[in-house]
Parts: C-alpha cells; sequence; structure tokens
C-alpha cells in the first residue's frame, strides 16, 4: 500500500526536466551569426583576427626602422611611418594582435571566476552576500583607476593589463551569475531536486548552472568592448603595454604628441579600434537576439 509520502519523490522526479542539451545551446549562439548584426559582426572579427595572424608573414617586425619619418598615407604605407620610420599600419596590426590575446585570455577568465563564485552564492547565504560585498567594493573603482592601481603595484605592462581586466570584470560575471541563482532556485526543477535529496553543489552545476549561460555568453561580448577600451586608457597613460611593443592605446598615446607633425597618426589605430568595439557591439546584439527571440 502505498502512501504520499512515497509518491512525493515519483512526483519531483516527474517534475524535474533534465539539463537543458548541450547542442540546442549552442545552435542559437551559432543562429546569431546567421542574423545581418551577427553576420556583420563575426565577418568584421574575423577580417581583424586574420590580419593580426598574418602580419609576420607580410612584414619584417613591428620595430622596423626606416630613414622615411612621418611619411604620409600611401601603398607601400597605408598609415604613413612614425617618428622612427617604422610603418604605422604594421605597428596597428601588431597591436590588434597584442589586445586580441589580452582579451582571449582576460576575458575568459573573469567569466570563470566571476560564473563560478556567482553560483558558489547558492552554498550558503552567508557566503553569496559576502561576495555580493566583495563585488560591490570592486565596482566602487573606476575601472582606470582600478588598473592604475595594479600597475603601481605591479611592472606595468600585459600581466598588469591581464590582471586588471580580471579583476575589473569580475562583478559583472558574478552578479549575472547571482541573479541568474536567484531567478532559478525557486524553479520547479530545483525544488524536485532538492526534495529527492540531491546534493546542493549537484543541483548548481547540474541544474542551475546550465540555465544560466544564455545571459553569461551575451555578456561576454559586452565584456570585450569593456576590455578594449580598458587596454586603451591603460595605455594612454604610459601604464599598458610598453614601448617598443605596439597595442593600440600605445600608438594612441604616441601619436597624440605628434598631432602637428602628422595630423594622421592616430587615425589607422582609432580606426582598428573602432572597428573592434563595433564587431563585438554587433555580436552582442545578435547573441541577445538569438537567446530572447526577439528582432530589432
Amino acid at each position: 500500500m502505498s502512501t504520499s509520502t512515497d509518491t512525493a519523490p515519483a512526483t519531483a522526479a516527474a517534475a524535474a526536466p533534465p539539463p537543458p542539451a548541450p547542442a540546442e545551446g549552442w545552435r542559437r549562439y551559432l543562429g546569431a551569426a546567421r542574423r545581418p548584426r551577427g553576420a556583420v559582426g563575426l565577418g568584421l572579427l574575423g577580417l581583424l583576427v586574420l590580419a593580426a595572424l598574418l602580419v609576420p608573414v607580410f612584414s619584417g617586425g613591428y620595430d622596423q626602422q626606416s630613414a622615411t619619418t612621418f611619411a604620409p598615407p600611401s601603398w607601400a604605407h597605408l598609415f604613413g611611418t612614425d617618428e622612427l620610420g617604422r610603418d604605422i599600419f604594421v605597428r596597428t596590426l601588431y597591436g590588434l594582435r597584442a589586445d586580441l590575446l589580452l582579451l582571449f585570455a582576460g576575458v575568459p577568465i573573469a567569466m570563470a571566476v566571476g560564473t563560478l563564485l556567482g553560483i558558489a552564492g547558492g552554498l550558503s547565504r552567508a557566503l553569496g552576500m559576502f561576495l555580493q560585498r566583495v563585488f560591490d567594493i570592486i565596482l566602487g573603482f573606476p575601472g582606470l583607476v582600478l588598473g592604475i592601481v595594479i600597475a603601481l603595484i605591479m611592472t606595468p605592462g600585459q600581466s598588469a593589463l591581464l590582471i586588471t581586466i580580471g579583476i575589473v570584470l569580475l562583478p559583472g560575471y558574478g552578479r549575472l551569475a547571482r541573479a541568474a541563482l536567484l531567478a532559478q532556485e525557486q524553479r520547479e526543477y530545483v525544488l524536485a531536486a532538492r526534495v529527492l535529496g540531491v546534493p546542493r553543489w549537484r543541483v548548481l552545476v547540474r541544474h542551475i548552472l546550465p540555465n544560466s549561460v544564455d545571459p553569461i555568453i551575451v555578456h561576454t561580448a559586452i565584456a570585450m568592448v569593456l576590455a578594449v577600451f580598458l587596454e586603451t586608457g591603460l595605455s594612454l597613460v604610459g601604464l599598458g603595454i610598453q614601448p617598443p611593443q605596439p597595442s593600440l592605446g600605445t600608438l594612441l598615446n604616441t601619436g597624440v604628441r605628434f598631432l602637428s607633425l602628422a595630423p594622421v597618426y592616430v587615425l589607422g589605430p582609432t580606426l582598428i579600434l573602432l572597428m573592434l568595439a563595433l564587431a563585438f557591439s554587433l555580436l552582442s546584439d545578435a547573441l541577445n537576439e538569438a537567446v530572447t527571440g526577439y528582432d530589432r
């Protein structure tokens, strides 16, 4: 003879849906590339990445000097030359290469750590509140100011930039994960899993985290734009990548000093910087449309 207590686990099991299939999520994300914004953004980003990868093939290096200084743009030097006769176009592509390495290393680290910290709040209410206060403290510092502090503590360069990008972007991912956690905790499939006695950490990993991926993926494209301007801002004040190695911010920092002699000096790096930011912005819009199903 069965009792209501005996039927509760069976009812809970029936109410608990399986975690979303990874293939379904990937189809949505890949479908963003078929949307106009996604196609343009992905094509633009692909072009920039290809140019950054191939620049060593058709150039002699970013520090190759010549006797022709401040030459205007020409077929030989598309963006002209700088104060040492170096090709600004070549240096811009090497600077783009350095920026992309920072983005594709720093942003995923911030995404992984921030998401795990946000979800970890589900293990303990006190831990969740503590982590939120840590995120609030980080958000209390403007990104550029925090980057300056980190660069002054460390040696200015790629390592300081990488740590700065990771720390500045951390609260965004942590808060998104925390919001997703709070939204999912009261869903039927989570309550059903708890009724079945599933450990809390397993509920977080197997149920809540897979159902919280969409906003995190969309935010990543936005985080890429923030990281680009963060590198540029720190390099503009001389605390980013150090010469002679170029970055987009370093080239702008140097070009501003010679605007009276070569007004076109900063045009090339600025154009590439805007193209990179535009590519990630378009991808963010396309991903948001694909996830929400809303076409603007």
